[in-house]
């Protein structure tokens, strides 16, 4: 018979939801990058934009998308740090949602109020490593 844990021992980290967060995260970072391609686009074929705002506003929407991109990573390991970001992140995206929703585009308001609830959800049922303070790195 195999030994057995302790009865205090914390399970090892689950990688569904963690995989599941990592994957809606990678979704989010996909969306930001379609949405700075958009922007650039509509500079390119516009008139009458402020080019310098266009590009800023592009390179600002590149770096939230390279931030998800990380997070995405970082839940496909089994490091604790992923889990405060990715909620601060969803929660800040429902009342973007709640905003796009009363501004009349029902689909898309649907759809980041669905995809933020989906990672926050993911993301608080994802096991973390428990972190021993007491003993030295």
């Amino acid at each position: 018979m195999p030994p057995q844990p302790p009865f205090d021992a914390a399970p090892a980290p689950t990688p569904g939801p963690r995989r599941v967060a990592a994957a809606l995260c990678g979704v989010q970072s996909l969306a930001l990058l379609a949405f700075a391609a958009f922007y650039l686009y509509e500079l390119a074929v516009g008139e009458g934009s402020d080019a310098g705002r266009v590009v800023m506003s592009a390179l600002l929407i590149l770096l939230g998308a390279v931030g998800l991109g990380l997070l995405a990573r970082g839940w496909l390991g089994e490091r604790r740090w992923p889990r405060t970001p990715t909620v601060v992140w969803d929660l800040l995206l429902l009342p973007v949602g709640a905003s796009i929703l009363q501004a009349g585009r029902t689909g898309l308001g649907w759809a980041v109020l669905g995809l933020a609830l989906a990672t926050l959800g993911a993301a608080l049922l994802a096991r973390v490593p428990d972190v021993d303070f007491d003993e030295p790195a």
